[in-house]
């Protein structure tokens, strides 16, 4: 076996990918020492293989001393154009459940899942007319809208299980959106043209910085396995809402989203009208992650309010992180905003 002296090593899934990248960049100024697996090589992967071959999994382990897995590597929602739904269950079902037995088998100390808040299906979606929905750990997924949420909420349940069975200490990030490429919903780049303009308002809402999920991720692997609450715990990542959970602010954020930013960000509107920036019509639903926030003890820097104040003095909102890592598409995907490269 072989690992960095003084380091602890962290197997990083999907080393290639936007996440992973972002964890292999960063990880050694945690003090880890990452090794990166993906099927597509990079300068940020150390080993090209797939997670849906067992033995070529169960090598890893064996060769180096893993003693942390964070596991970024899946099919994504732009996949579902170009793979079959057994390409996501191989990928997402069965290369989870391959990682998850080597590393209950080699003992590792935490297995990190990164999952997506699509997991919540259609439980995310509100009508013209109703309040926004509250989207905390306690909403109950509903109808998937896609092969990508179902195999995601699956593997959650192996984690799960493997937390049960095993005592294998496991955490579930529900991610919201942080990938740097514009919308994939032509709805939304019409109603604000502007990509900028659409990120700095989303991360009200619905959005996170990829520096914010990486550091998400260290909080993971640190915390106390007796300091995360329930079994297999999953939470929610995204920068944390400006926005009060009562019924009023809920309610205007569908009839008057505008005045809700006004009262939550009082200076936001100079910001945005010395750029020429729009509000959204509407806000349908609000990810709270104060569970990541008190029982990993995730700070994250890149919020709403804090871009509207680096806006203001004329800063880059965005963490040089974010630049790090760049626009890398999919892989694969050959239509759409996602194929675009830096």
């Amino acid at each position: 076996m072989s690992s960095l002296s003084g380091s602890s090593t962290v197997l990083v899934t999907g080393s290639s990918g936007h996440l992973g990248k972002a964890l292999m960049l960063t990880l050694s100024e945690y003090g880890y020492h990452p090794i990166g697996i993906d099927i597509k090589p990079s300068p940020t992967t150390t080993l090209v293989g797939s997670i849906t071959d067992d033995a070529f999994v169960a090598g890893i382990f064996e060769e180096y001393e893993i003693e942390h897995v964070i596991h970024a590597a899946t099919l994504h929602k732009p996949h579902v154009g170009s793979h079959s739904k057994m390409d996501f269950v191989q990928t997402n079902m069965v290369g989870t459940l391959n990682l998850l037995e080597a590393a209950s088998v080699e003992k590792v100390k935490s297995f990190v899942y990164i999952s997506t808040t699509s997991a919540f299906g259609s439980a995310l979606k509100t009508r013209k007319g109703e309040p926004a929905a509250w989207i905390n750990e306690d909403v109950v997924h509903r109808t998937p809208k896609n092969i990508y949420g179902s195999t995601k909420t699956a593997a959650e349940d192996l984690c799960v299980l493997f937390h049960q069975e095993h005592g294998l200490k496991t955490a579930i990030l529900r991610t919201s959106r942080f990938f740097p490429e514009e919308d994939d919903d032509d709805q939304r780049r019409e109603d604000t043209p502007d990509d900028e303009n659409l990120k700095v308002v989303e991360l009200a809402y619905r959005r996170v910085d990829i520096a914010d999920v990486v550091s998400a991720c260290v909080c993971a692997v640190r915390v106390p396995k007796e300091r995360i609450k329930q079994k297999g715990r999953m939470y929610v990542v995204s920068a944390p809402t400006c926005f009060e959970r009562r019924e009023e602010v809920l309610k205007g954020l569908d009839e008057d989203a505008e005045g809700e930013y006004e009262r939550a960000m009082p200076g936001a509107r100079e910001v945005f009208e010395k750029k020429g920036w729009v509000w959204p019509d509407r806000v349908d639903r609000v990810y709270d992650s104060n569970s990541a926030v008190e029982e990993l003890g995730w700070k994250a820097e890149y919020t709403f309010g804090n871009a509207i104040k680096r806006l203001r003095e004329g800063r880059e909102w965005r963490s040089e992180l974010t630049f790090r890592v760049g626009r890398l598409g999919y892989h694969e995907v050959s239509t759409g905003v996602y194929t675009k490269r830096d």
